[in-house]
């Protein structure tokens, strides 16, 4: 491959770069993602997570080079062309993220059924995105499937999606880096290091490398509990949320449209929000306290692992309920109590979108699956990362207080109300 610059980055000190995704990285839908954060609302708590989507999507492409090279080298590959594939791919994988990323992907799934995947994939097709690849000669269907996990070659998919991914191996250092924590620091290279590949279809790795699969894994998991799942981080993310939710019929922030949805970022839809004045007045207070971080106070959590699914049971009418059940008994208005759910799998998902259940390991040239369950430590930080939370504003956080433990009962109670079955540990 023949590289055409390269660009200074924190995380993998150099990421080169060719002329092909030098004429990416210069269209104006790149560039947007510049303009959209990685992790949301975080800032708020750690000041110095202000990185976007866009050098998220550098770092992946580097490692997925670096992934291909690995690959090539031992013979999995037949050509260095494979590899530019690969980076193309990672480069835009998220591409069709919009603003505050999984946060709007969040009103897109409810509103129109949609995700970021199928925006990035209208995005690769209908810009100057295609005409590029198509000029550089490769097929931009090809890298659009291979971009959002449907490629027919299956370790292809696993490079770019999974647990086993150039996107958890750049996103895990990078927030941990701009965000201060520690847990995000994983060795990589030596799990790339090892990569094999089974009956010319699934990504493996050696042995020896087991335990750099349990530390992204262990980081993971960590991650979620120190800054995804941050009861402030969420607190900023429901108010981002809820504002969005109640200004997108006068604003129609999900039409999906390219000249509308290409010019959503983060500021831009806080400045049309904040610009419905009085029309919209919960909107536009949310917005203001957001940008003022008069954030909304957590007077209940329960934090559930290796629990039934809390959170899909619990729907946005069930939570919208809750809420004005509480307000009401709190004696405040309906729209100052927030009940949040949040979910995640504590194991990544594969490109098929299901939750990772086993690692194909090499060891003496001999292949073989181990199941997650075998592997103790993994094992005991499987199941799913349940969270449920009230917020209030500050001057009803007393009341709203009282109020959750009189409608709530005892804290167990919940699970009788929303009848959550609890999963044998």
């Amino acid at each position: 491959m023949r590289f055409a610059g390269e660009i200074t980055d924190p995380v993998h000190r150099y990421i080169r770069f060719t002329n092909v995704e030098r004429e990416l990285l210069d269209t104006a839908a790149f560039q947007r993602l510049r303009r959209i954060k990685q992790l949301s609302g975080a800032h708020l708590v750690y000041p110095s997570a202000q990185h976007s989507r866009f050098e998220h999507s550098l770092g992946t492409m580097h490692v997925a080079g670096f992934a291909g090279e690995t690959l090539l080298a031992k013979g999995y590959l037949s050509k260095e062309e494979s590899i530019q594939e690969l980076r193309l791919a990672a480069l835009l994988h998220d591409i069709g993220h919009g603003p505050f990323s999984h946060l709007f992907e969040e009103m897109l799934g409810a509103k129109c059924g949609l995700t970021h995947e199928d925006l990035g994939k209208k995005i690769i097709f209908k810009t100057e995105i295609s005409d590029i690849l198509k000029k550089h000669g490769y097929n931009s269907n090809g890298i659009c499937r291979l971009s959002f996990g449907e490629s027919k070659i299956k370790f292809f998919n696993e490079i770019i999606a999974g647990a086993l991914s150039a996107d958890i191996m750049d996103y895990l250092p990078r927030d941990g880096l701009f965000t201060g924590a520690e847990y995000g620091k994983i060795d990589y290279h030596r799990l790339i290091s090892s990569f094999e590949v089974v009956s010319n279809a699934h990504l493996a790795i050696n042995r020896s490398a087991l335990y750099s699969f349990e530390s992204i894994l262990i980081s993971r998991y960590e991650m979620f509990k120190a800054v995804y799942f941050h009861k402030t981080v969420r607190s900023a993310e429901v108010m981002l949320l809820h504002s969005m939710r109640l200004a997108d019929e006068q604003l129609n922030l999900t039409d999906t449209s390219l000249d509308n949805y290409l010019n959503l970022t983060d500021d831009s839809t806080l400045e049309k929000i904040h610009s419905l004045s009085k029309s919209n007045e919960v909107a536009v207070r949310l917005v203001t306290d957001y940008r003022n971080r008069r954030l909304l106070k957590c007077v209940y959590e329960k934090f559930l692992h290796k629990h039934d699914d809390i959170c899909r049971k619990m729907d946005r009418r069930a939570l919208h309920n809750l809420a004005s059940q509480i307000a009401e008994s709190a004696r405040v208005q309906e729209n100052s109590v927030f009940v949040d759910a949040s979910r995640a799998s504590s194991m990544p998902l594969t490109p098929t979108k299901k939750e990772i259940s086993s690692i194909l390991l090499v060891d003496k040239e001999r292949a073989y699956e181990t199941p997650i369950s075998e592997i103790p430590l993994i094992d005991s930080v499987t199941g799913f990362l349940d969270m449920l939370r009230v917020y209030t504003t500050l001057k009803n956080r007393e009341v709203v207080e009282r109020s959750v433990k009189k409608v709530l009962g005892e804290e167990d109670s919940i699970y009788q109300r929303h009848r959550i079955r609890k999963r044998k540990v």
